[in-house]
């Protein structure tokens, strides 16, 4: 059995679109685009009851983003829009994260279900690279998430890449 759900129908047909909602290093647009190149903002969501948490496990030895139940709390990221025949490309980029679909809310308050890549693969050191870090706060500064948020992210740990070169 794959990992990611079934396609809907429309995810097999070309040009139709579906909602991907990022919260980790792909709110970078450009990073998102080098996966899926049709993808387009719609602009800042937000998750409820949920936080942000570096715990994902990743093969260079850091966290990645990944979330958590958390009841009264809110994860903001980036809402995207995307042709569905892309999902298989971005699935394939995100090992270790499984595709979900979960109603996230737009800037405007309206309830959208979207696309969302959380992992039950977890590290005992749940602290991401410095240069990771920073391509999550680069994203969320892009898209102008509230800067309460940002405070926040920015005071998150992170820790320094000691293999040589610092970006993958």
């Amino acid at each position: 059995m794959s990992q990611y759900p079934e396609p809907a129908i429309n995810d097999r047909i070309p040009g139709s679109r579906t909602k991907y909602f990022a919260y980790g290093s792909n709110m970078d647009t450009q990073r998102l685009r080098s996966h899926a190149p049709s993808a387009t903002v719609v602009g800042p969501a937000k998750l409820l009851d949920k936080s942000i948490v570096f715990n994902k496990r990743s093969t260079d030895g850091s966290g990645k983003a990944n979330l958590v139940d958390s009841p009264g709390d809110v994860v903001w990221g980036v809402l995207f829009e995307l042709d569905s025949t892309e999902l298989d490309r971005l699935d394939r980029a995100e090992r270790g994260y499984e595709r979900t679909t979960l109603t996230v809310w737009s800037a405007g308050g309206n309830s959208v279900m979207a696309q969302v890549y959380t992992s039950a693969q977890f590290t005992a050191n749940p602290v991401p690279y410095d240069w990771y870090k920073n391509l999550v706060l680069a994203g969320a500064r892009e898209h102008e998430l509230p800067r309460q948020y940002l405070d926040y992210l920015q005071h998150l740990p992170s820790k320094p890449d000691q293999r040589s070169g610092e970006l993958p």
